[in-house]
């Protein structure tokens, strides 16, 4: 396939999902998860105000179940989250998309963070395992 027939095929999918009403955000494109692979940074917790809504994959936002947000990785992606300062771990499931602030690199739910310990500090630094 050349180049201008993959633009030409993009752009009909572009065209063909917005007359379904389709909004299409590439630049929160799902990565392709590589079992092993390893991300490193300060993850925060949500629950509260959000329980019940819907999450950026259709289902109902449960605070207390084992799930998180990632801003890349596919729906249904499990993850081994650990809290760096304790070694507490827990295995969650993407169903969102986040976290949007600062260079946060997850964010569970308040079921996962009370698992690893997170829940009065708010922030930790965590290493995320795709399994």
């Amino acid at each position: 396939m050349t180049i201008i027939q993959m633009m030409r095929a993009g752009a009909l999918a572009v065209v063909m999902a917005g007359s379904i009403g389709l909004a299409l955000d590439v630049s929160q494109a799902q990565e392709r998860p590589v079992a092993g692979k390893t991300i490193n940074g300060p993850a925060s917790w949500y629950g509260g105000k959000f329980h019940g809504r819907k999450t950026a994959n259709g289902e109902r936002y449960n605070m207390n179940e084992m799930t998180a947000a990632h801003k890349t990785l596919p729906f249904g992606t499990k993850v081994r989250v650990t809290n760096q300062r304790n070694g507490r771990s827990v295995i969650v499931r993407i169903n969102d998309r986040g976290p949007f602030v600062g260079n946060r690199v997850i964010d569970l739910s308040r079921g996962a963070a009370a698992v690893i310990d997170m829940i009065q500090t708010g922030v930790v630094p965590v290493r995320i395992d795709l399994l």
